[in-house]
């Protein structure tokens, strides 16, 4: 096979929809007959599973040498077995807690839950048992409502005769659809123990409100230094969470100083950091002298939606230092450091905590000034296959699977599948659309959060990354469901690797068509973006912020999605400089201008008879527009028109997929690939660092060259 080929689309052909044992075809969320349709969850293959839930007990036996019961309920089925947590001395727990069993690994036609006393030393104590045969057990599908649950008395252990105690339990079989599916035991995940446990369930994330906070310093007043023989030359210094801009020194030594600058910085909902303000003096090249500060809260700011004026505000500053006394207080707030600041919270802009060229969300901060929503986008991760094993399990390669999507501010997370290089997720999604030029991220990570023994290769603590597909929603066709199998590459230091492939089924509905029309006449980013534009290093400056913010977010969630998870998805490393990227920047630019130099060497050839017959025609039609004027637009429109037309036939059917060749990850020369994944400061020899500024230059004489070439052509299109 082609290596070129492997990298490509495949199409697939999952089984999305089941025929159950009653009839009716099973579309994931109902049953689709002819008389009820309620599909909505139709995107995956059906996988299903017993469950079953442990609601409560009552009346339990006491132990009669201690008098105390410490009950919890153990279910098994065939050779798999999962137990409730224990409660100490109580005869009427509540457990609240759901297994399920797939039933593809389904063993064994009877189902025991049985009752025990957790015994600190010998055995547990056998209180009591229920038998289900499996082939009595009703089948539940949403949207019905869920099963309620009985009471059933505990038997012995032959299930002759009834004991004293009642277990309540509701079972059933059903999908993946179910309600009790994200939060259920699953024996798939029997071997992970303590907080592993909550680590392999799937979950959903919300990214934090961000908000660009922006701060004016405009003047101070009444500072003072300790020298009181020279005036001071000041600047300010301020301070959001990890966050620290200072402003330019004030050029002139004077005790009233005026900067008029902004100060902008990233903050999240809730607030919890405040603004910490510092007024110092420059005494000295390398030394600085606290004047005064001051703290204030992040929600007392207004909330600005639009470009109008914010009214300024003076603030007391506080004196640094222990040499205040108690007597002097009057005094210094009376003759105490003012600053003048003019402070508001943006509403009216996005923040950017993703590439812009990938960009998964445009709305601005304040919900005030959403839209409505255009269409809704279902995803369904259906499964990985060929996976490469990532860690050392029990002296052999292991992978333990799970994939992340991100779009908007919505995150979700598979479970982990364990052991499995082909794991098979079949889990849905939706999210809403409130622009088509948006792009949708979809990773694949190992789970190296397991308690168990496995060894990483990406480091102690760290899940490692396995690949990373990106769907662009602006390329899909509206109703259309669309099932493919994406390479999963990577690019390593020593070249382009295939790590796996991910199967996924999606479609893309649109609400309102004239709508979605509407917005591609738009800007890109709400209008705040373009009437006080912020520079190209603030603009990297707080992406890295905002990202190094929502890691830390999510970071606290439970269970936690995690930090090289987030910098993942987010690409935090797509600004760094390299010749692979510089190379294939100036290869588009250059296919760019490919038409107009083409276009200029025809009316070359056409100027110099190369071929009389096409000069002649050319000269007809341009004698025709000369006498009919009026047909010179009509003409354009219709060329374009039938050229158009003409390429209709041949528009990609597929979405576009990373291109190999364009980004130059195939072609890349190894000491190239070896400069790229280099650390800053470097940590190579001179004599290698000395070699690839070499290559740099004649990299940038060839560029030179190239540049030449197609400006050279200019004074033949100007003729």
């Amino acid at each position: 096979m082609n290596p070129q080929d492997d990298y490509k689309i495949k199409d697939t052909k999952p089984q999305l929809g089941e025929r159950w044992p009653h009839g009716g075809v099973r579309g994931g969320g109902g049953w689709i007959t002819s008389e009820r349709v309620t599909s909505t969850y139709d995107l995956v293959e059906q996988m299903y599973y017993l469950y079953v839930r442990v609601v409560k007990a009552r009346d339990l036996p006491t132990n009669p040498v201690t008098g105390n019961c410490d009950p919890y309920v153990q279910v098994k089925l065939g050779n798999y077995k999962g137990k409730t947590q224990h409660f100490e001395k109580k005869t009427n727990p509540e457990f609240n807690q759901v297994f399920a069993f797939s039933k593809e690994k389904i063993q064994s036609s009877v189902l025991e839950v049985t009752v025990r006393d957790r015994e600190m030393v010998g055995r547990d104590d056998f209180l009591g048992k229920v038998v289900f045969d499996m082939n009595e057990v009703p089948t539940r599908v949403p949207p019905d409502s869920p099963l309620a649950p009985q009471w059933y008395r505990l038997e012995d252990r032959r299930g002759e005769s009834k004991l004293k105690g009642e277990v309540m339990l509701a079972v059933w079989m059903g999908t993946q659809a179910d309600e009790a599916f994200p939060e259920a035991w699953h024996a798939d995940a029997a071997l992970v123990h303590g907080e592993g446990v909550f680590s392999v369930r799937s979950k959903v994330y919300v990214s934090p409100k961000l908000w660009y906070l922006r701060v004016n310093v405009i003047e101070a007043q009444d500072v003072e230094s300790e020298d009181k023989s020279q005036l001071p030359q000041v600047f300010v210094k301020a301070q959001v969470g990890n966050q620290i801009l200072k402003t330019k020194l004030c050029q002139t030594r004077t005790t009233n100083p005026f900067w008029n600058e902004d100060l902008i910085f990233v903050a999240a909902e809730p607030f919890e950091e405040k603004l910490i303000l510092t007024v110092e003096n420059k005494v000295a090249p390398s030394k600085d002298e606290h004047v005064g500060g001051l703290s204030l809260l992040l929600h007392i700011f207004e909330r600005r939606l639009d470009h109008r004026p914010v009214h300024s505000r003076w603030f007391n500053l506080q004196k640094f230092g222990f040499g205040v006394l108690e007597g002097d207080r009057r005094k210094e707030h009376k003759f105490s450091t003012r600053i003048h600041l003019r402070a508001c919270l943006e509403g009216g802009y996005h923040v950017l905590d993703e590439s812009t060229m990938y960009i998964s969300d445009q709305r601005p901060t304040a919900r005030e000034l959403w839209k409505q929503p255009i269409g809704i986008l279902e995803v369904g991760i259906l499964s990985a296959q060929g996976l490469l094993p990532m860690k050392n399990k029990d002296g052999r390669g292991s992978t333990d699977a799970y994939c992340v999507a991100k779009y908007g501010q919505k995150w979700v997370r598979t479970r982990t599948i364990l052991e499995s290089l082909s794991p098979k997720w079949n889990e849905q999604y939706t999210w809403e659309v409130y622009d088509p030029s948006t792009v949708i991220t979809l990773g694949v990570f190992d789970n190296c959060h397991l308690g168990g023994g496995e060894k990483p290769s990406s480091g102690p603590g760290k899940d490692s990354r396995i690949g990373k597909v990106r769907i662009r929603l602006s390329t899909l066709e509206t109703d259309k469901i669309y099932t493919h199998s994406y390479p999963l590459l990577v690019l390593q230091p020593k070249g382009l690797k295939k790590m796996g492939e991910l199967q996924l089924a999606f479609r893309f509905t649109c609400l309102s068509l004239a709508h979605m029309m509407y917005l591609y006449s738009r800007p890109l980013l709400p209008k705040m973006h373009y009437i006080h534009p912020f520079t190209v290093s603030q603009l990297d400056s707080l992406r890295y912020q905002a990202m190094n913010i929502v890691a830390s977010r999510l970071g606290r969630a439970e269970p936690p999605l995690r930090k090289e998870v987030v910098e993942y998805m987010l690409d935090v490393d797509s600004h760094m400089w390299s010749m692979r990227r510089s190379k294939a920047n100036f290869f588009r630019i250059v296919s760019l201008f490919s038409g107009l130099i083409s276009m200029s060497k025809w009316l070359g050839e056409v100027c110099k008879w190369k071929n009389p017959l096409t000069t002649i025609l050319v000269h007809i039609l341009f004698c025709i527009l000369i006498c009919y004027p009026e047909l010179i637009l009509p003409t354009a429109f219709l060329y374009m028109f039938l050229i158009g037309l003409w390429n209709f036939r041949f528009r990609p059917r597929h979405p576009p997929h990373m291109d190999t060749k364009l980004s130059w990850a195939e072609a890349v020369h190894p000491d190239e690939l070896d400069e790229e994944f280099d650390t800053f400061p470097t940590s190579k020899p001179q004599d290698v660092v000395r070699m690839s500024c070499g290559s740099l230059y004649n990299t940038f004489q060839d560029c030179d060259f190239v540049g030449w070439t197609v400006f050279s052509e200019a004074p033949t299109i100007q003729e």
